[in-house]
């Protein structure tokens, strides 16, 4: 498989500076971000910030993960809906990713919700993003079928 890419370009110090991010596929062209757009703009109307980017590739990577569990157990997904929360605080050594909170709402037929929970969990363990993440304190994982 070839390799995915995604390019920063940093201009100033850190605290007033501004950069744009840029990946492989045109996702992202030119998406600003600073140090507003990752600490002080609550609204993220300002630009993203890598939190932001790991929740999106997070919820992503669990969400299809889950897709193909869920299938291979003969219970094809109607609908999906994976909200990640990325959560930071400062320490002694600087900032830190101190947690990550999955919020599942899942719609499938036919699914008791003990295999549904199950397949959940292991989905959560084994997509990639999960595993390059193992140095995150704390992954939870929220699913519920509705």
């Amino acid at each position: 498989m070839n390799p995915r890419s995604a390019t920063a370009v940093w201009q100033g110090d850190g605290m007033t500076g501004t950069g744009t991010l840029d990946t492989l596929s045109g996702a992202l062209a030119g998406a600003s971000y600073s140090f507003k757009t990752r600490f002080q703009s609550e609204d993220g109307k300002a630009g993203t910030n890598p939190e932001e980017l790991i929740a999106a590739a997070h919820a992503g990577c669990f969400t299809m993960a889950l897709s193909f569990a869920l299938s291979k157990a003969g219970h094809v997904p109607t609908k999906l809906s994976t909200t990640a929360e990325v959560s930071m605080k400062q320490g002694e050594a600087g900032f830190e990713i101190s947690g990550i909170k999955l919020i599942l709402k899942a719609q499938v037929s036919g699914l008791q919700d003990a295999e549904f929970q199950t397949l959940a969990a292991g989905a959560k363990a084994g997509c990639p993003i999960s595993k390059a993440l193992a140095a995150v304190p704390s992954i939870t994982l929220e699913a519920s079928l509705v």
